[in-house]
């Protein structure tokens, strides 16, 4: 698919399925609640000096937002994965299924970025440091678009060594192109920050109402970026 095609689909995509975008959207307000919660709590053992109460709220927390997240981030894979498949509908809720791949994606992240880490270690043992730096941002792009290309091939296959195939992965990058994978990210970036500057500023006429804005919309970002990242990988 070309550019245009992806985006005006996937801008349009959340409008389109309102109940999985509503269901996305309790999803990240849940999340947000569990972590302003372990904030609050903590808070609480910090002025009553309880050292027991601030890492009791803190294990909690994290505990229960990690919860969240996984399940999120398995919902986000199902809507890449129906851009894959160029489905018009939107995933319902299963809630193992989606919480065993968010975990999966969460693996997946590490190891795609933990190898970047380690390379670059080692190239600032052997270069200059001029050299290294530009090695390790080459590395790091790299490893960044490859980690892209990874997140889709778990969204598609829902194999964890499929998306840890880190060479396919790179493989998948010329695939796509790679100047069409900058534009595409370029393009992201821009719709995105032009979306949040208009919320800005109802935000300072309103903040509740901006405020309310800006949750919905960081919701509605997430939801177009993951549909707008499965239609590109489906030319694959």
């Amino acid at each position: 698919m070309e550019l245009g095609e992806i985006f005006s689909d996937a801008l349009v995509y959340p409008f389109q399925n309102i109940k999985a975008f509503v269901i996305y959207l309790i999803l990240g307000i849940i999340l947000g609640i569990a972590v302003a919660g372990t904030i609050a709590g903590m808070m609480v053992g910090v002025n009553a000096d309880n050292l027991l109460i601030v890492i009791g709220s803190g294990i909690i927390g994290i505990i229960v937002a990690f919860f969240v997240w996984f399940f999120i981030s398995g919902y986000e894979l199902d809507i890449i994965k129906y851009g894959i498949e160029r489905s018009s509908g939107a995933p319902e809720i299963d809630l193992v299924r989606q919480f065993v791949n968010g975990i999966k994606y969460f693996v997946v992240t590490l190891v795609y970025m933990i190898i970047p880490i380690i390379i670059s270690a080692i190239l600032a043992i052997i270069f200059q440091h001029w050299l290294s730096l530009i090695l390790t941002i080459i590395v790091a792009v790299i490893f960044a678009l490859a980690l892209f290309m990874g997140q889709c091939r778990l969204a598609k296959t829902e194999d964890l060594v499929d998306a840890l195939s880190i060479g396919e992965a790179i493989g998948d990058i010329s695939k796509v192109g790679v100047v069409k994978l900058i534009l595409f990210i370029v393009v992201i970036t821009v719709i995105s920050l032009a979306l949040f500057v208009i919320v800005g500023f109802i935000n300072r006429w309103n903040t509740v109402i901006g405020g309310i804005l800006i949750g919905i919309l960081g919701v509605y970002i997430t939801f177009f970026t993951a549909r707008a990242t499965g239609l590109l990988y489906s030319d694959i």
